[in-house]
C-alpha cells in the first residue's frame, strides 16, 4: 500500500526528498519500547526494537535490519550511502559503518518522520485504514481494542491547510474532521473487518455531527487510499442501507493525515474512563 497522500508536507520531504529532520526533533530518538518499527510509506516491517540503541546523534540508531527491508544506495554528497525501504523506495537515512558503538559496528540513522512505531515485536507487514466518526478519542478507543489492530493515532484530515490544532478545528475555523489512523497486521485481520467495527462503533446515520457533538469536525467518513478501499466501503454502506439505515457516512479521497497533539493520543486510556459518545452496536453478521 503507497500512503504517500496522507503524508504531512514535512513527512512527505524526508521520504520522497530525502530530507533530513532536525537532529534530536523526532519522536523516536529516545524511544525504547519493545515493538517493530514500520515504513510510514508503505508499512514493511523495517527494524526491531532490540537492534535500536541510543546513539546521541540524534536521530534514531539501530545496528540491524529485517533481513531484506532495506536497501542502500551511494548518496549523491559521494561521501555517505543511503538507506531506502526495498519495497516503496522511502528514504530512510543513512547506514554509518566503523563507529565502534555496538558490537555489531553498524548505524543505521534513521529519521523519526520516516517510520511508525508498533507494539508487535512479530510483524511482517501492514495496511491503513483512516477513518472519522465524531470525537477522536471515542472512535481510537475501540479500534485500538480490535485484534490485528497495532497502532492507532488521533489527528486532524480533510482540509489542505497547514498545521491545524485542536483549537483551530473545534473553532470551526476549518473543514478538517477529527480523524484516527489505524495500522494493522495484515496477517491477523483485513481492511474490511477494521471498517465493518468502524460502523459498528458509531452511529453511521448522524447527519451533524456523532451523539451530543455537534459539527462539521465529528462527521462520519472514511478516507480511502485506493479504489479497493472504497470499493469495500462502498459494499458496506450498501449492506447497511438494505438493512434499512439511511447512512451518511462520506467516502472520501485521501488527504494528509495531521498527528493531533499528544495530549490527545490514547485519551481515554489516560483518563482511565470510557467514551461517553461511542457505543458498540453490532450491525453485520
Amino acid at each position: 500500500m503507497d500512503k504517500t497522500t496522507s503524508l504531512t508536507p514535512q513527512a512527505f520531504e524526508v521520504l520522497i526528498n530525502q530530507a533530513t529532520e532536525l537532529p534530536f526533533s523526532g519522536a523516536y530518538n529516545q524511544h525504547t519500547e519493545q515493538g517493530s518499527y514500520l515504513c510510514r510509506r508503505c508499512g514493511l516491517s523495517l527494524f526491531r526494537s532490540d537492534t535500536k540503541f541510543l546513539s546521541s546523534c540524534g536521530w534514531p540508531s539501530f545496528d540491524d535490519e529485517i533481513t531484506g527491508a532495506i536497501k542502500r544506495l551511494p548518496d549523491s554528497d559521494g561521501r555517505r550511502t543511503e538507506i531506502r525501504c526495498q519495497r516503496c523506495d522511502a528514504h530512510l537515512g543513512h547506514v554509518f559503518h566503523g563507529e565502534d558503538l555496538t558490537a555489531k559496528n553498524l548505524r543505521h540513522c534513521v529519521n523519526s518522520l520516516a517510520i511508525d512505531f508498533v507494539n508487535s515485536t512479530t510483524i511482517t507487514d501492514s495496511e491503513e485504514a483512516i477513518v472519522a466518526g465524531g470525537c477522536f478519542w471515542g472512535v481510537e478507543y475501540y479500534l485500538k481494542r480490535l485484534p490485528g489492530v497495532v497502532k492507532t493515532e488521533v489527528g486532524y484530515i480533510g482540509d489542505t491547510t497547514p498545521n491545524p490544532t485542536y483549537q483551530s478545528v473545534c473553532q470551526g475555523c476549518t473543514q478538517f474532521l477529527e480523524g484516527v489512523r489505524i495500522l494493522y497486521d495484515k496477517e491477523l485481520i483485513d481492511y474490511q473487518s477494521v471498517i465493518k467495527h468502524f460502523f459498528e462503533t458509531h452511529d453511521p446515520t448522524q447527519t451533524n455531527g456523532q451523539g451530543p457533538d455537534i459539527g462539521l469536525q465529528y462527521l462520519s467518513a472514511v478516507f480511502c487510499f485506493n479504489d479497493a478501499q472504497s470499493r469495500i466501503v462502498q459494499q458496506l454502506i450498501d449492506e447497511l442501507t438494505f438493512q434499512g439505515l439511511k447512512v451518511a457516512t462520506q467516502v472520501n479521497s485521501m488527504f494528509p493525515f495531521w498527528p493531533a497533539e499528544l495530549s490527545h493520543q490514547d485519551y481515554y486510556d489516560k483518563k482511565k474512563s470510557t467514551p461517553y459518545c461511542h457505543t458498540y452496536t453490532k450491525r453485520f453478521k
